[in-house]
This record gives C-alpha cells, structure tokens and sequence, in this order.
C-alpha cells in the first residue's frame, strides 16, 4: 500500500468514526422526545439496528466474500458481541441509578481503557500527540460536565464506569477482527441487547403514535443501525485509540441537538470544553495523516 493510500485509508475511517459519532449524538434528543422506558427504547432500536446490519451483509456479502455465520464461529460472536450489548445495557441502567452527567462522564472514561487494553492485546502503543489529545479531551470532558456534576449513587457510578470499560473492550474487540468483519460481532451485540429488553416490553408496554413510530424508527435505523455500520468500517482503517478519541465528540454535540430544538441552552463551561474536545480530536486526526505520510 502506498503513502497515499494509507493516508485516503485513515482519512476515510476517520470520516466514518465522525458520522457515526454524529448520529450517536442525537440519541438525547430522541429520548427526551420518546416517551418510552429507557430499556423499551434501547430494545426497539437495537432490534432495527440488527435488520439494518443484516441487510447490510447480505447485499455486501453478494459482491465481496465474507465469513460464513457457522455454529463454530455463532459462540465466539456471541462473546464478543456482549461487550457493546454490556455497554448499551449498563449505561441505561446507571442512568436510572446516578445523575446522567456521571453516567455519560464515567462512560467517556473508555479512551483511558481502550488505550490501556489496547496496549495489551493489539500491541498498538499511544504516539506522544495520542497522548497530548486524551489529556486535552480528559480536560474538556470535565468542563463539559461540571455544571451537572452531583454525587451520585455509588452503585449507578460504578455501573457507568464498567459500561465505559465495555465500550472501550468493544473498540479493542472489533479492532481485533478489522481483518474478517467487525459488523458481524455488531449484529449479535444488537440482538443480546434486544433480548435483554423483551421483558421491559410487556412491564412497560410503549405507547404507538405517529410521533413514537418516528422516533424509534430513526434511532434504529440511523441514530444506532446506520452508526454502526460506520463504526465497523472505520475501525478497520484506524486504531482503537483513535476511534474512540474521535467518538468524543458524541457528548459535546449531544446538547447542541437538544439546544437546537428545544432551545435548552448549554452552559458556558460547556461550550467551553466542547470547543477543546473538537480541537483535541482535530489535532489527533490530522496527526494521524501526518505520521502516515512519514
């Protein structure tokens, strides 16, 4: 592979890790307009994010050859599939345990954990620019957070720190498998996670309008099925690290949404760590390009 190739390779996994950050932002937005129980809407999306993978693969599967689904490789699938289903699973759960700003704040500890797990099983060790950028995100994330900072339970923290350390194991996971095809391992994540949630259904039955229909509808066709997509493809073309450190910018774009309909207005400190967590993410990416060309 040529520089140049390399350099279109990395630009493009970022460009994919961007957009499904992007459309994973607007999940607050949605489930503040979705009148439904977390885990009913986190079931209902998972179940059309799977048909959305499934799809997916079928049409690829005619123009590429791909790994066949086998009983011999369905458990190893499986297993690797529940960290994301574990991360989707407990973040809803802590967020009824603790406030939302430390659920979200625990969850995005999961650059720190990718970089120490990555370290480790994929051998893919920080450059010194990796490094400055998780320091500078650290920074922004808690500026982004301070004003709704409270003390939480103890047990809803603790479960929004495993969710982050399950996202973190996920990106390591399918980076592992960037070789065969990582939306494989998303496909069974979303129907663990789905049948997790089937009980949730029938205690808390939804409430079907033209507006909740909408709403499920693209959480789980875009806001996490088309998310997915992308995040399987970019993590074959950039580092665990890198994926997740992009994937910041979820939480700073997050309230924007919220801000832009509803015209609940962030905090300055907020704004503040936003604007650093952008430009940390923007130095990491064009970093990255630069050291390709090296």
């Amino acid at each position: 592979m040529s520089r140049r190739e390399s350099v279109n390779r990395i630009k493009y996994g970022q460009g994919a890790i961007l957009l499904c950050a992007l459309l994973w932002s607007t999940s607050g937005l949605f489930i503040k307009l979705l009148d439904w129980h977390p885990m009913v809407i986190s079931g209902g999306r998972s179940i059309l994010a799977a048909a959305v993978l499934i799809a997916l693969r079928v049409v690829s599967s005619k123009k590429t050859s791909q790994e066949k689904i086998t009983s011999k490789n369905i458990l190893k699938l499986a297993v690797f599939g529940s960290f994301y289903a574990a991360t989707m699973i407990l973040f809803v759960i802590a967020n009824k345990l603790t406030t939302s700003a430390n659920a979200i704040l625990l969850q995005y500890t999961a650059p720190a954990w990718t970089a120490l797990i990555g370290w480790f099983v994929l051998r893919e060790r920080l450059r010194w620019e990796q490094w400055v950028t998780l320091g500078m995100v650290t920074a922004g994330m808690f500026l982004v957070f301070s004003n709704g900072l409270a003390r939480g339970a103890l047990l809803g923290d603790m479960t929004a720190l495993l969710s982050g350390i399950a996202f973190a194991a996920n990106a390591v996971v399918l980076r592992l498998n960037k070789d065969k095809n990582p939306a494989d391992i998303l496909i069974f994540s979303h129907i663990i996670c789905a049948l997790f949630s089937i009980p949730f259904f029938f205690m808390y039955p939804p409430t079907m309008n033209t507006s909740s229909v909408m709403c499920i509808l693209f959480m789980g066709l875009f806001q996490i099925g088309a998310a997915s997509a992308l995040f399987a493809y970019g993590i074959k073309r950039v580092t665990a690290i890198q994926a997740m450190l992009i994937a910041t910018i979820e939480p700073v774009l997050n309230p924007l949404w919220v801000f832009v309909v509803t015209g609940e207005q962030p905090a300055l400190s907020v704004i503040i760590g936003g604007c650093i967590i952008i430009a940390a993410v923007t130095f990491s990416a064009t970093a990255k390009k630069r050291a390709a060309l090296e």
